[in-house]
């Protein structure tokens, strides 16, 4: 069930509000003062919140205004019995969906309470939908064919698999195929550890992977154990194992074939036993015959090899693994939305992803912090694409450009204003950008130009709402 926090230092009041609430089907949580309903809400997350004006200590508005600011998707009403129209205006800036006067209407609270509790079951759906649209399996995100090949292998090999190359472009998710591999595998309640072979100075590798004794080495002030040995009855994974220094290939050879490992500065092998995935964005079959890789070593990791498909290849998990992105940026961001528009998933299915996944989610968390809707539409996206991904979002635009805005009814609008509205909307949302706009408007560059001049609009700068405008244009 929804949950509702209402926040009163009236007795009679917290009792009808809990026995309407209930009756209308909420769990109702009843707080006497502002600072335990504020914290309430911090622990409790409810989905509406109702507040009384004044209440001694925190009144209801800075109550409002710490409840929004912590988590922004709650609904919230305020209460008072001392009505006006500075404090209703208030409120409503604040966030609040609406503002009842006191004595209560019953029957307008069972109504205010039906709405939200409809909205609530709207998101959750689709927060469902989203997680079921997306397959997650092991961690992993995707229904597409080459997914479910890729999740399939995963599944297949994990139980046996004792070293795999786990390759892929930048950005596809190797660490967390490597993590799927660990998570299916026997080793499941057993340290996972990673090692970022690009990021540790080439002199500190040895002593990183293997330990070192004290007095190794100038500053060994005492005897500590290597990653290997860390993840001894585990997991280890070598991330871009092809930045692995040549000397240091020769001795990881040695672990892999007699399990042993020798701290730097120690004669005394220990014993390891630790299931060994490397990952890489190179091929290292050019890295050998470069001779910048060691060909046994390279064999001897290959036994398995996992390729992690580009997201090129699997277009159809691009709109699911964005819903997914909305989600937890909404979440983490503290933004109240909930979804992405069909015309924002079909730009983001058309663009080329260089970058891959990685690349998807830094787009979807841009385009969270700038956009001010519940949805994430095609002005939204836009901007927040890459260079190097206009053509094909510019293909899929140029098929759905823009909708202009409906007509109210009766007398139509002298249409030199409906396309003032509409151009005007368009750079607002482009951020001023003229390329871009003449992509979400379906023209050429050079015809938003003239529109423009036609239109007396060549001189206005625009702002987004969020950047302290009120106006879609202001002249400057």
């Amino acid at each position: 069930m929804p949950t509702l926090l209402v926040i009163d230092d009236e007795p009679t009041v917290l009792e009808a509000v809990k026995t309407i609430g209930e009756r209308s089907g909420f769990d109702v949580v009843c707080c006497a003062d502002g600072e335990s309903g504020v914290e309430a809400s911090r622990t409790g997350r409810p989905d509406l919140v109702m507040v009384d004006l004044r209440m001694p200590g925190v009144d209801g508005l800075q109550v409002l205004r710490a409840i929004h600011q912590a988590d922004p998707r709650c609904q919230m009403v305020l209460m008072t019995g001392y009505a006006s129209v500075e404090t209703a205006v208030e409120a409503i800036k604040i966030g609040a969906m609406d503002y009842l006067s006191k004595p209560l209407d019953v029957g307008r609270v069972e109504e205010l309470l039906a709405q939200v509790k409809a909205d609530v079951a709207k998101r959750r759906e689709q927060e469902s939908q989203a997680e079921s649209d997306a397959g997650e399996v092991y961690g992993m995100v995707g229904r597409s064919t080459a997914m479910r090949h890729l999740v399939g292998a995963i599944g297949r090999l994990a139980p046996f698999v004792r070293t795999a190359l786990v390759t892929g472009e930048t950005g596809t998710g190797k660490e967390l195929a490597a993590r799927a591999l660990h998570r299916a595998g026997r080793r499941k309640d057993k340290p996972f550890v990673v090692v970022n072979c690009s990021a540790v100075v080439e002199s500190l590798f040895e002593s990183e992977l293997f330990g070192h004794v004290r007095g190794a080495f100038a500053w060994a002030m005492e005897d500590r154990a290597g990653l290997f040995e860390a993840a001894d009855g585990g997991v280890l994974l070598l991330d871009e194992v092809g930045d692995l220094p040549l000397g240091v290939q020769s001795k990881l050879l040695r672990v892999l074939e007699l399990g042993e490992v020798y701290r730097v500065g120690s004669l005394e092998p220990r014993r390891v036993d630790v299931q060994v995935l490397a990952a890489t964005n190179r091929d290292l079959r050019v890295e050998v015959a470069a001779g910048r890789f060691r060909s046994d070593l390279f064999y001897r990791l290959n036994i398995v090899e996992i390729r992690i498909p580009p997201l090129r290849e699997r277009r159809d998990d691009i709109a699911p693994l964005a819903r997914l992105f909305v989600r937890d940026c909404a979440e983490r961001l503290g933004r109240p939305l909930v979804d992405i528009s069909d015309d924002a998933a079909a730009l983001l299915a058309a663009a080329p992803w260089d970058g891959n996944v990685r690349e998807l989610r830094n787009v979807i968390e841009r385009a969270c912090l700038l956009a001010d809707g519940g949805q994430l539409t095609t002005l939204d996206i836009q901007p927040c694409l890459p260079d190097d991904g206009e053509p094909a979002a510019a293909d899929a635009l140029s098929a759905r450009p823009l909708a202009a805005p409906p007509l109210a009814d009766g007398e139509p609008p002298l249409l030199a204003t409906v396309e003032r509205d509409h151009i005007l909307r368009a750079l607002q949302h482009a951020r001023g950008n003229k390329k871009v706009a003449a992509r979400l408007l379906g023209v050429s560059r050079r015809a938003l130009y003239r529109r423009l001049e036609r239109l007396g609009l060549e001189g206005t700068i625009v702002r987004r709402r969020d950047e302290g405008s009120d106006a879609l244009g202001d002249r400057f």
